[in-house]
């Protein structure tokens, strides 16, 4: 299997975990949102909308281009910290954290 591959099951696998925290059911932002400059968009959108609308989407748009990886992600720690911070469910928090952190080892991995 390539790491394309790899990175595209453990994205499908993210979208059904934030599908089923209903952490993937959020407002899409507005176009300009996207021109942030600011790491995760802090300044125009929340972090699911980032991880929805922008980590997600980047991703799947270099697997289908078959580009090549950035060559860490550290995404993880973030999530898990907004997670934490907005009191979601233990459980819900650890599916979604460990979901990330599969991706951010493939990413750093290859």
């Amino acid at each position: 299997m390539t790491i394309h591959q790899e990175l595209e099951q453990a994205l499908e696998e993210l979208e059904a975990t934030l599908k089923a925290t209903s952490l993937w059911r959020i407002e899409t932002p507005p176009p300009a949102a996207f021109e942030s400059r600011q790491p995760f968009c802090v300044d125009t959108m929340s972090l699911p909308q980032w991880l929805r609308f922008v980590f997600v989407a980047r991703l799947y748009a270099l697997i289908e281009a078959r580009a090549p990886l950035p060559a860490k992600c550290e995404v993880a720690p973030a999530i898990a910290a907004y997670l934490q911070q907005q009191s979601a469910k233990a459980s819900d928090q650890l599916l979604v954290v460990q979901s990330v952190e599969r991706i951010d080892e493939l990413i750093t991995r290859h």
